[in-house]
């Protein structure tokens, strides 16, 4: 029997815009269990990136309860924050968010310098995520020195090294062409095979049937949920 890794009650944002309450996201319940693969999708305004960002710890709550892997998160402070974000999930963004100065093995090993992990053991486990989604050959380079599909593994990786509980993935084909955008999906299947949960937000059908499971948005609430 899986366990939840996500668990969502009653999830509601507001945003104040000078004397106006935005309501984003309508309370939302959600269950995300281990090793799930799913795509949120939803029309601009929708609030899946403000849902994302609350699952990936980014933003809390204006009210509601999150339990991250059985931790409630809802009122953590910053700090408390960013260290469960480090230790339990891994992000990919569309933009890469790759430091420019910084090589491929750098930059995949960035999360362990804030785990504390001493910088032999780092570059070794940054270069075994590197070898793991096909850039082996590529660990000097820089992100100008590498394509659009590279510089997202590059990423991707990154968000592996510090074996995450789960993948948030932002529109993660969102800057690649099409044949690119096929084989960043095939690297996501794999790593889903491997036991990793991912949630993924997208715009695009063709992604989300990558996922077993679909949830759409519409007007900050949960419209429909389909598992394959």
């Amino acid at each position: 029997m899986s366990k939840p890794i996500i668990q969502l009650e009653g999830i509601k944002r507001n945003f104040e815009l000078g004397k106006v309450t935005v309501k984003v996201l309508m309370g939302i319940d959600l269950v995300i269990e281990e090793n799930e693969y799913v795509a949120l999708m939803g029309p601009s305004g929708s609030g899946k990136s403000t849902l994302m960002n609350l699952l990936g710890c980014l933003d809390t709550p204006t009210s509601g309860k999150y339990l991250l892997n059985g931790t409630d998160v809802s009122g953590l402070s910053d700090n408390e924050l960013a260290d469960i974000r480090n230790r339990n999930i891994g992000f990919v963004f569309q933009t890469f968010n790759l430091l420019p100065r910084q090589t491929a093995l750098d930059n995949t090993a960035l999360p362990l310098v804030y785990s504390g992990v001493g910088k032999t053991a780092r570059r070794a486990e940054a270069a075994s995520v590197l070898h793991q989604v096909g850039l082996g050959d590529r660990m000097d380079h820089q992100p100008n020195q590498l394509s659009g599909g590279q510089r997202q593994r590059v990423a991707i990786a990154r968000a592996l090294v510090n074996k995450p509980a789960l993948i948030l993935a932002d529109e993660p084909t969102g800057n690649l062409d099409s044949k690119t955008s096929v084989e960043i999906m095939q690297l996501f299947d794999e790593i889903h095979k491997k036991g990793n949960t991912i949630v993924l937000v997208t715009h695009e059908e063709e992604i989300a049937q990558h996922a077993n499971r679909i949830i759409r948005l519409r007007d900050g609430q949960i419209e429909s949920d389909e598992r394959k």
